[in-house]
């Protein structure tokens, strides 16, 4: 996982230089989609390579370990009961969008429109859409995958919303910033520590390829949560490229396992 984390750093580090004195003004791109330094569309499976026991099995109740919790937050925790949260339909708790990434499973990738990034699960069957531009939210209950506004952070020039001004084009490098907020309360974990719906989420896409052709996505994760964590909580959920999408198996959200 290092390898790789340090690996996608390096690449997202290449500056590539633009408006050279004397050089050619590249065409201008007028959306999101055309002015995407890389390519997320497609099918993912997650490689669990981190925290095993806290992802692949549902944990037992009191093992928080990683998780910066505050007191209120453990009293919550310990009285985690997945059979009440099943029986009052909440058991989606712990697949909401600042949990969903380290859920076992695929991601399909696609663009919805030209300023939106369409984002599904098949672990929960749940969709994350991912907005570029003046997109503003709209007033409403909280949802489990709240609101994304999205951006194209390039490297040596500015964040990029629905497309970039005359002169600029798409480059060959760089990461997709989300911000979330919005979310209805869940689970950072199966075995109920809890998010707030004051949380925000911060994430940072990276896109690596192996010279064997492989390509990982990481995909760098902070919650911010003044309720329930004492300091930001992070994590790097990663991802491999799949040639299509025939292991795709949607599954309904599991309160138990």
């Amino acid at each position: 996982m290092l390898r790789i984390v340090t690996a996608v750093m390096a690449l997202t580090m290449a500056r590539p230089l633009f408006g050279q004195p004397g050089g050619a003004q590249p065409a201008a791109v007028s959306s999101a989609r055309a002015a995407a330094p890389i390519d997320l569309t497609g099918y993912w499976v997650s490689i669990i390579s981190e925290d095993w026991r806290f992802r692949m099995v549902t944990p037992p109740k009191g093992d928080y370990g990683g998780v910066p919790i505050r007191q209120e937050a453990k009293r919550l925790a310990d009285a985690w009961d997945p059979m009440r949260d099943e029986a009052a339909g909440e058991a989606c708790r712990s697949y909401g969008a600042a949990a969903i990434m380290r859920v076992p499973g695929r991601l399909h990738i696609s663009w919805q429109d030209d300023s939106t990034l369409k984002v599904e699960t098949d672990a929960g069957t749940q969709t994350r859409l991912l907005h570029f531009g003046a997109w503003k939210p709209k007033p409403g209950q909280p949802t489990w995958q709240g609101d994304s506004v999205a951006e194209w952070d390039i490297p040596g020039g500015r964040g990029r919303g629905a497309g970039a001004g005359a002169g600029d084009a798409a480059p060959k490098f760089g990461t997709l910033k989300a911000v979330t907020t919005h979310m209805r309360a869940g689970y950072l974990r199966k075995n109920g520590v809890p998010y707030s719906a004051n949380a925000v989420m911060t994430e940072y896409w990276d896109l690596h390829k192996e010279r064997s052709g492989a390509e990982w996505l990481v995909i760098t994760t902070f919650v911010d949560d003044p309720v329930y964590l004492a300091e930001q909580y992070v994590t790097s959920p990663n991802f491999k490229r799949e040639r299509d999408g025939s292991k795709w198996d949607p599954s309904p959200c599991s309160a138990r396992w």
